[in-house]
């Protein structure tokens, strides 16, 4: 039974893929950052441990990664699912707000590769699926800090899906739409009802879509999509 680690993955995207990795038959270890609460109640309600960590501390990675290793085995699957937002249009964005979102976002996708990666390559067996964002692809307003990292995370993704390729390790962004979390149900009315519009779907996807993907690309069958982007957005940005 293999191994996977999500990181932010006590709620959205990240809860709904830990719970569909279970359900395919994985050993799953559900990292969080704040909300200790939240996830007594994910790990009573899954019976998934949950490990409280930073992702944008390096050190603090790669202790969190040896508790779980120590308890469930090595790491061969890994999701960087844990992501914030600090929105402010650009003349009025502070030094704190672009360097905190980079260094989750960016930072800590960074900082767990490099707290797995080794083993992986010693095993000749790796998958890691980093969630990037739509925004990542078209740009969005009010995001410079945001849409940065994500599209920053696809290039990562790329140059680490040249490295592991040939010790079996695979390297792979999903990039969802507007998915109904709770990141996105704190969004104005009004601005949610001009990013409906402009989703030909029609809605939000749900976290479970977003999680079944998740699923596909980490199978041991999936070894040779590598570096690449799946973008699930309802057709809102095709590129």
């Amino acid at each position: 039974m293999r191994v996977a680690l999500v990181t932010g993955a006590t709620a959205g995207i990240g809860a709904a893929t830990a719970e569909a990795l279970q359900s395919a038959g994985y050993r799953v270890a559900a990292n969080f950052a704040n909300r200790p609460d939240m996830a007594q109640a994910f790990t009573a309600r899954t019976s998934i441990p949950a490990f409280g960590w930073n992702v944008a501390d390096h050190a603090a990675c790669a202790a969190g990664v040896a508790r779980v290793e120590s308890q469930l085995g090595p790491v061969e699957v890994l999701v960087n699912n844990a992501g914030i937002t600090r929105d402010a249009m650009l003349h009025k964005m502070s030094v704190a707000q672009w360097r905190e979102v980079l260094d989750v976002n960016l930072g800590g996708c960074f900082n767990m590769c490099r707290a797995v990666i080794e083993g992986m390559r010693e095993r000749r067996f790796g998958r890691i699926v980093t969630m990037g964002s739509v925004n990542g692809l078209s740009g969005q307003a009010g995001q410079t800090n945001y849409a940065a990292t994500k599209a920053g995370l696809i290039g990562f993704t790329k140059s680490l899906a040249l490295e592991g390729a040939s010790r079996g390790i695979t390297a792979n962004v999903i990039a969802p739409g507007y998915t109904s979390t709770d990141m996105v149900s704190a969004i104005d009315a009004q601005v949610m009802a001009h990013i409906l519009a402009g989703i030909p779907a029609g809605r939000l996807a749900l976290p479970e879509e977003i999680a079944r993907c998740v699923v596909f690309l980490v199978a041991d069958a999936s070894g040779f999509i590598n570096g690449a982007t799946l973008s699930v957005n309802g057709a809102k940005y095709m590129a």
